[in-house]
């Protein structure tokens, strides 16, 4: 199939009625106790628990998994100095400058993010203010917007205590974005709840869901099995809450976003001795895209981000995993990195072919998105197969999206 064909795809075909007491507002008490769809090789499906994992990954299986956290990103100001004023929410979603998370965060003074502002009519000129207590300080956190495009503003926060970074101010005045088809406001347990147990990499807007089941009895039993765990980031953004709303996929655009793989795991790849299974549709398009990547530096093209079409198009060299991670390799020994960072915009949809990724665990996915065509792109079995898989979590007690139940796919 080519990149035409591809882009004709229809969304309305991606579609299923997802009845609302399906969706799971809350996750389990016991995270590894959730419901698991198995399908193995041969395409037949099973129900089994999450806690069940580790015996059923193929013995030649290597994990890999995504290891950001998400940031207490929304913020909530009011205008005029008395505090009651028009509600004005900002909602961080990139750092702008310093571009570089890890700086941002750190950032002691000021710092400027993308942000999506909520009732943005109502704040058309003028700083807003919020006092805040950061570590027994008393400061005071200003926001002023530097530029609008679209439904994005740039943002510029800046604070009158240089002993308190940007990261300390967000945790302490910030919400967890939990998100929207949730319907409810995020709770105090959400911020332990909408974190996965190996997430130390700050710097997403949502979780990578797929990860939320695992326990540390679950890591354990992987370790006691021999099969190897790595971890890789890919900061996920607000894009993985919308839905497509085009007609065909062709019109709908990817958001960037930001991703890191050591050299290691690169040279692991390379070897291509393990069975990848990655954790989370984040952690296949890291993986998947990393390959994509390479073939670009081979080609002698900046590979600081991948676009959207790249796979599909035409002039994509035809290199094996081997290759395309030989010229990754080449590019941190030219720069002096140890750490392979771009962004991605990469869309894998049906008539996709994968390169890296063998097996993956996800969870269940909102209709007419493209985490559902991601996942058909996978399983490679007839256009409907997905719709199979999901008949039969709709006809059992499978619970749907964030915190609902999982899948796994070998």
């Amino acid at each position: 199939m080519d990149r035409s064909q591809i882009e004709e795809i229809r969304i309305e075909d991606y579609d299923y009625p997802l009845p609302d007491q399906r969706i799971a507002r809350h996750p389990l008490a016991e995270r590894d106790t959730c419901l698991l769809l198995v399908r193995d090789p041969q395409g037949g499906l099973s129900t089994r628990r999450f806690s069940d994992l580790p015996a059923l990954l193929p013995p030649d299986s290597m994990l890999v998994y995504n290891n950001t956290r998400v940031i207490n990103a929304r913020l909530r100001f009011r205008k005029g100095s008395d505090g009651t004023g028009a509600l004005i929410e900002i909602f961080c979603l990139e750092p702008d400058d310093p571009a570089d998370y890890a700086v941002s965060f750190a950032a002691t003074s000021s710092c400027s993010w993308n942000c999506l502002v909520g009732n943005s009519k109502r704040w058309k000129d003028g700083d807003l203010t919020q006092n805040v207590t950061v570590d027994g300080r008393s400061i005071t956190l200003r926001a002023t917007r530097q530029s609008k495009d679209g439904a994005s503003s740039v943002v510029r926060f800046s604070w009158d205590c240089p002993e308190v970074t940007f990261s300390s101010i967000i945790s302490a005045l910030g919400e967890i974005p939990i998100p929207p088809y949730l319907n409810r406001s995020t709770e105090e347990s959400d911020s332990r709840d909408y974190q996965t147990v190996y997430s130390r990499i700050d710097g997403s807007v949502a979780a990578p869901t797929a990860g939320l089941h695992f326990t540390p009895a679950v890591l354990r039993d992987i370790d006691l099995r021999g099969i190897p765990r790595r971890e890789l980031t890919l900061h996920v953004g607000a894009g993985t809450f919308q839905p497509v709303k085009s007609d065909t996929i062709g019109e709908h655009t990817m958001h960037s976003e930001f991703i890191a793989l050591d050299r290691p795991l690169i040279e692991e790849l390379s070897r291509g001795s393990h069975r990848i299974i990655a954790v989370g549709t984040t952690s296949v398009r890291t993986l998947e895209s990393l390959y994509h990547l390479g073939c670009m530096l081979h080609s002698g093209m900046d590979a600081s981000t991948l676009p959207q079409w790249y796979p599909y198009s035409d002039s994509h060299p035809s290199l094996s995993v081997a290759d395309s991670m030989a010229a990754i390799l080449r590019h941190l020994d030219a720069t002096g990195q140890s750490t392979f960072i771009a962004s991605t915009r990469l869309m894998i949809a049906p008539g996709y072919r994968y390169r890296i990724v063998r097996g993956m665990v996800t969870n269940f996915h909102q209709p007419r998105s493209t985490l559902l065509l991601l996942v058909s792109a996978f399983l490679d079995a007839g256009a409907d197969e997905w719709r199979r898989i999901y008949d039969y979590a709709l006809a059992g007690d499978f619970r749907f999206l964030s915190y609902g139940d999982a899948c796994l796919f070998i």
